[in-house]
């Protein structure tokens, strides 16, 4: 499970994105996958654990969100 941190979130807007902890590209979170977690945003600079899931568009987005 890949760790990261929050780059920016808006929960607005209902999206952000997380950047890797391995320097890759940034992921894609929307705010589904923050309330499935149990939590009701995330914030700059949050440490995540998470997992890649390939949505419909063929592009990746961080799920099963866990604190660290």
């Amino acid at each position: 499970m890949p760790n990261g941190t929050v780059k920016w979130f808006n929960g607005q807007k209902g999206y952000g994105f997380i950047q890797p902890d391995d320097g890759g590209n940034d992921v894609f979170v929307h705010i589904s996958a923050v309330e499935r977690a149990g939590l009701q945003a995330l914030r700059e600079g949050q440490k995540l654990a998470f997992e890649m899931e390939r949505g419909r568009n063929g592009k990746f987005a961080a799920v099963e969100l866990r604190p660290l």
